[in-house]
């Protein structure tokens, strides 16, 4: 495999990457050529909304080609056009081999929501100061904790939520053993209620559940009663199986399954959907329930607060890296 790198002004970036497709790029992939100098801009789109600009001021575009030849031919097609007036030719360079896997599972390390409570892939072993550990490998659906809405949604969670039962050194699992440390002893809702504990989260629904980590974490820190739902068949497969590999209880399907009224509603999406779903989401909240909401930049505060205004006064109750948590009592 061989990569074309080429730098472009904003406003030839789609025409390039249009032309790299024609000329039979495997990928094409646009970045900020001043990433991580302090002329770095950052980009924020959503769904269904289109994007603020096909790229940077001083964009690097990056292709994909089967062969060194391949490469070679585009780039000479692609310096011949007027178009090119203004770009620039970075490199022609093999890609090294990897070791994808092993690659991938060195970027995926043990996430930090609070000193006790750790999201740990499963190829690691567990810090010695977790009590509390959701195991949680990343895959196709959304929801690994490394994202500043998923941090700052576990970390509600955990302070709402039931404590820890007891300190666990977890190891890391065998076929035969399974998760060492996040067996039913440590997760049992049951033995939380008859503590006492974990009345403050209730039954939750977790609306969007994308890998199903919220839900999870509700369930480690004392829930009952979870419904689990997503619009993706695939991110309800996703937190089936993470419920199961955690070893904890929860139902999850697509939001019909979501009924009647929870003590805690919780959605990490993105401020559109969020906006639309106001009154349905509110509608599951019961009095006294705790509404949570992520997915939503900084600026889009004012925006949340009032078309939720009709049904509860959101307030913003964390931030991080831009992003911030919204939550409402009933």
């Amino acid at each position: 495999m061989f990569e074309l790198i080429l730098l472009a002004p904003v406003h030839e970036v789609e025409t390039l990457s249009d032309a790299l497709d024609a000329l039979d790029a495997l990928s094409v992939s646009v970045e900020d050529a001043d990433a991580h100098t302090p002329a770095e801009q950052a980009l924020f789109g959503e769904p269904g909304m289109p994007p603020p600009k096909a790229g940077w001021e001083r964009s690097r575009i990056v292709s994909l080609f089967a062969s060194e030849a391949l490469a070679r031919d585009a780039a000479s097609v692609l310096v011949a056009q007027d178009f090119f007036s203004g770009c620039q030719l970075v490199a022609i360079q093999a890609v090294p081999e990897q070791d994808w896997v092993r690659l991938t599972q060195s970027q995926f390390t043990p996430v930090e929501i609070t000193p006790e409570f750790w999201i740990v892939p499963t190829w690691h072993e567990p810090p010695a100061q977790a009590r509390q550990v959701i195991r949680l490998d990343p895959g196709l659906a959304f929801g690994t904790g490394t994202h500043p809405t998923t941090r700052m949604c576990l970390r509600w969670i955990a302070a709402n939520g039931a404590p820890a039962l007891s300190t666990v050194r977890y190891a890391l699992p065998t076929e035969e053993s399974g998760f060492p440390g996040d067996g039913p002893a440590e997760n049992d809702a049951s033995a939380r209620d008859r503590s006492g504990a974990g009345k403050s989260l209730g039954r939750v629904l977790d609306y969007g559940c994308g890998s199903g980590i919220l839900a999870i974490g509700a369930a480690k820190f004392g829930a009952t009663g979870i419904d689990a739902v997503d619009i993706d068949e695939a991110a309800v497969e996703s937190t089936r199986a993470n419920a199961e590999a955690n070893h904890v209880s929860l139902q999850t399907g697509l939001p019909d399954k979501a009924v009647g009224s929870y003590q805690t509603v919780l959605a990490n999406i993105l401020a559109t959907p969020l906006r639309v779903l106001a009154p349905l989401l509110c509608s599951h909240v019961e009095k006294g329930g705790h509404l949570v909401l992520a997915g939503i930049l900084e600026r889009q505060a004012d925006e949340l607060k009032a078309a939720y205004l009709p049904y509860c006064q959101l307030e913003v109750h964390d931030a991080d890296d831009g992003w911030i948590l919204m939550t409402a009592r009933f």
